[in-house]
């Protein structure tokens, strides 16, 4: 391989941001949380270790993942509840936000709607920032541990990584054949997850979470939703996932409901205003 002689030259020029955000629409925290504080919850659920769970939340409520009894990662999937077809879209949110999310972020809605699903409001994981390694929490840039990856990499037949569980999961709460509801099943949010991608190799690694038992992450549903939560086979991904022996711990959801005085002035968004003529 020669290399060229102006290469420090063509490594020295700067990067140029793809989609400055400045420009999008910015959500109202203060309304946000005056309506979380004056509301109610209305079901808790548990994702079980190695296992998923599903809820709803109506536009214009919240939802709080809450880590219990020991650190744990999360693997979390969105849909519009009446349309399964418009669903979290991982890669447009960490091209509008970063490859990791936190307060005042937004998970946005696949094409052709591209909206806010929901809005973080809440992250006691806030503090951690970036650490020397360049890992971060709450990502949008791993996919979530699968059977098919575990199988071409190790000949492994392994039934209890996220995707599987959420597969699951859907499945039960909708009434779709399991094959129905793979086909519905996405890239995540890693709840929790401390990721990064490696300097001298550009890979994507997992470390330790920081997460503690009472730590949380709070959502504000811009549309109505129905979720489903992987409480992570890996634990809290410190050596390994995709397997029985990392220790593993539930997770815990609560919806909850404001009044409706409390977000007096809010409307839900709507669909993105592209006319779909595509240059035809």
């Amino acid at each position: 391989m020669t290399v060229p002689s102006d290469a420090d030259a063509r490594r020295a020029v700067a990067p140029v941001i793809c989609y400055p955000n400045d420009t999008l629409p910015k959500p109202d925290l203060g309304l946000y949380q005056q309506a979380l504080a004056r509301s109610k919850p209305i079901e808790t659920v548990y994702a079980a270790p190695r296992d998923a769970c599903t809820f709803q939340v109506p536009a214009g409520s919240f939802f709080r993942i809450t880590s219990v009894e020991g650190p744990q990662v999360g693997d979390l999937n969105l849909w519009h509840a009446n349309d399964l077809s418009e669903r979290f879209y991982s890669g447009k949110t960490r091209a509008l936000h970063g490859t990791h999310v936190t307060r005042g972020d937004r998970l946005w809605s696949t094409f052709p709607n591209l909206r806010p699903m929901a809005t973080i409001v809440e992250d006691s994981l806030s503090w951690y920032g970036i650490d020397p390694f360049g890992g971060a929490v709450h990502d949008v840039i791993g996919t979530r541990c699968d059977p098919y990856t575990g199988n071409l990499l190790a000949g492994s037949q392994y039934h209890h990584c996220c995707h599987s569980n959420l597969t699951r999961a859907l499945a039960d709460a909708t009434g779709l054949s399991l094959n129905e509801a793979e086909s519905n099943v996405h890239d995540v949010l890693n709840v929790f997850m401390c990721t990064g991608f490696t300097r001298d190799t550009g890979q994507y690694f997992m470390k330790a979470s920081p997460v503690r038992p009472g730590d949380f992450l709070t959502f504000f549903a811009e549309i109505d939703l129905l979720g489903a939560l992987s409480a992570c086979p890996g634990g809290d991904c410190s050596a390994q996932h995709s397997s029985d022996v990392a220790t593993c711990h539930p997770l815990r959801v609560d919806v909850l409901i404001p009044p409706k005085s409390a977000l007096e002035g809010w409307s839900a968004p709507a669909l993105n205003a592209y006319d779909r003529s595509h240059g035809r």
